[in-house]
């Protein structure tokens, strides 16, 4: 069984990663969607609310792809978080160059503590490469539309938990 990683804080899930995932599914035959638990980086919505909405979203994706989707919450390093769960492959999203001098260093990195496991890289689709969610929780903070950027239930939890709805 192929079984691929797709880390990320998800704080919100939007669709660019939802389009990520659609699509590594097509590679793999088990996809864990590990969401990090990053202190430093603050998330507006919590461990769970993350977990909740990606578990959600992700129940359709299952029904679409036919791929085992499991949602998988880690706080260890990534190259240990896909020896946790089995993974042969960890797929990341790219949407800039800038994206990818970061991933660049990580892959070494990743290898160098683990050369069995590869690392796959997929743009994002032209519509969703603008897409970051520190800039969706912006945009909705400011009473900016959102729904061109998440699922209809993202952006009723993202309204609710900044007090917009």
């Amino acid at each position: 069984m192929r079984i691929g990683l797709y880390p990320g804080t998800f704080d919100p899930i939007t669709l660019g990663h939802i389009d990520i995932i659609r699509r590594a599914c097509a590679m793999v035959d088990k996809l864990v969607v590990g969401v990090a638990i990053n202190r430093d980086k603050g998330p507006l919505f919590s461990l769970e609310e993350r977990v909740a909405l990606l578990e959600a979203e992700c129940a359709m994706l299952c029904e679409q792809t036919g791929t085992e989707i499991v949602v998988h919450p880690f706080e260890n390093l990534l190259i240990n978080c896909a020896r946790d769960v089995g993974a042969q492959i960890i797929v990341r999203g790219l949407r800039a160059v800038s994206d990818f001098e970061y991933e660049f260093q990580m892959v070494g990195m990743n290898r160098a503590l683990d050369d069995t496991v590869e690392t796959v890289f997929l743009m994002a689709e032209a519509k969703h490469q603008a897409i970051a969610s520190k800039l969706v929780k912006e945009i909705a903070r400011l009473d900016g539309d959102v729904s061109g950027f998440v699922t209809p239930l993202v952006q009723e939890r993202l309204l609710k938990k900044l007090g917009k709805s």
